[in-house]
């Protein structure tokens, strides 16, 4: 537990009015604690619960963060107290098994804010007392201005809500305001017996109070005011202290300011030369974009020309596919008329070398025959018979 977060106090982490504070609520409900069992329902780095031991016969400081229960061990080894890790809202103890029960700056922090007033009836002996505490809803609203709800709270009350829930479970509630007052103290010098105390007034208007402080039992009980002094009790010199811390503080963060305006000056630069960059890429973008466009549209211009070229080049094939249909049929037809043309070459060609050889055989009978025409003319018989007008006419 290395850092304040605002959801518990850490000893030696808090300014000094926020320690006492918190601090003063122990003192407060030591007052009860002699002689008793105490339980500290929440008691986070466990400093209040030390603090109860003091007077009590046995203190439980329990707290359901582990951290904070490691904490409380480590820094807190006193002898009558034991520390449990377990849950304010579910009590992990017997009836009857405490006299007192202190939950301070708890019930805020819990969704199931009623089972923690429940719980300590249950726990508590019939004698015993719950002292309870939690800041005025309507005060700390207005004071936290600007900063907005506290993230670590669930539920905050008024004066009324707090004493009337507490009121359920117990017939006696006293309700005392915390406040932090202004005081004047006169002590020795160098020892510190017991302090009296004169409070002017004790009035004081839940409205305007800082904290609620209520003191819860079964049987009727009035304790008088309370006064509690810081054992630095100079207010005026704490305050010089926190104001010249607050002085340091200013000054780193005016520096800081100083270097935050630079950083600021020196982003604004870089987010004009940025913005010209942009606005010139936009430039681009937008030149771009056109060019794409017109190339959408070249690209669409091409596309129908080309289905046109497609679309006349699938009628062009298919004239040609008819074409070479026919053409072929008529291959075909011309195929099978030249095969006709050769069978009858082939028989022309038959009837010639047949007439050929016939020719041939007539000149051979007409050569036979001039050759014995030949010699009957020549025969002296002819002569004779043409001589004498005899014989037939060769």
């Amino acid at each position: 537990m290395n850092e304040f977060t605002g959801e518990r106090v850490i000893p030696g982490q808090v300014e000094v009015d926020l320690w006492n504070e918190h601090v003063a609520r122990y003192a407060f409900a030591s007052r009860f604690a002699t002689g008793r069992r105490v339980l500290d329902a929440g008691c986070g780095t466990g400093y209040g619960s030390a603090e109860l031991s003091r007077n009590a016969r046995a203190v439980t400081a329990l707290d359901i963060s582990e951290e904070a229960v490691r904490y409380t061990r480590c820094n807190f080894p006193v002898e009558n107290l034991a520390v449990v890790a377990g849950s304010a809202s579910s009590l992990p103890f017997g009836a009857n098994a405490f006299d007192l029960i202190v939950a301070f700056e708890v019930i805020e922090h819990l969704p199931d804010w009623s089972c923690l007033i429940a719980e300590a009836g249950r726990v508590l002996t019939p004698d015993g007392l719950l002292l309870v505490s939690t800041p005025n809803k309507d005060y700390y609203s207005a004071s936290r201005g600007t900063a907005g709800e506290n993230p670590f709270h669930v539920h905050e009350f008024t004066a009324a809500e707090f004493e009337s829930e507490l009121k359920r479970t117990f017939a006696h509630v006293r309700l005392f305001l915390q406040n932090r007052s202004e005081a004047f103290v006169f002590y020795p010098h160098r020892t510190s017996p017991p302090a009296e105390a004169r409070i002017e007034t004790t009035a004081g208007h839940p409205g305007n109070a800082h904290f609620f402080l209520a003191i819860c039992s079964w049987q009727p009980i009035d304790p008088p005011p309370f006064v509690f002094v810081p054992r630095s009790a100079n207010v005026l010199f704490e305050r010089e202290q926190h104001i010249a811390k607050l002085r340091n503080e200013l000054d780193l963060n005016r520096q800081w300011l100083d270097e935050t305006r630079a950083a600021q000056a020196t982003l604004l630069a870089a987010h004009e030369t940025q913005r010209e960059h942009l606005e010139e890429q936009n430039r681009w973008a937008r030149d771009l974009e056109q060019k794409w466009h017109e190339a959408q549209a070249r690209i669409v211009e091409l596309q129908d020309a080309y289905a046109a070229e497609q679309s006349a080049a699938t009628r062009a094939i298919e004239s040609l596919e008819d074409e070479n249909a026919r053409k072929t049929d008529w291959a075909h037809q011309l195929s099978a008329e030249i095969v006709q043309l050769k069978q009858s070459i082939d028989e022309i060609n038959a009837t010639l070398d047949e007439r050929t050889r016939w020719a041939q055989q007539l000149d051979s009978s007409l050569a036979d025959a001039e050759r014995r025409l030949n010699l009957v003319r020549a025969s002296r018989w002819t002569r004779t018979g043409r001589l004498f007008g005899l014989g037939p006419e060769v």
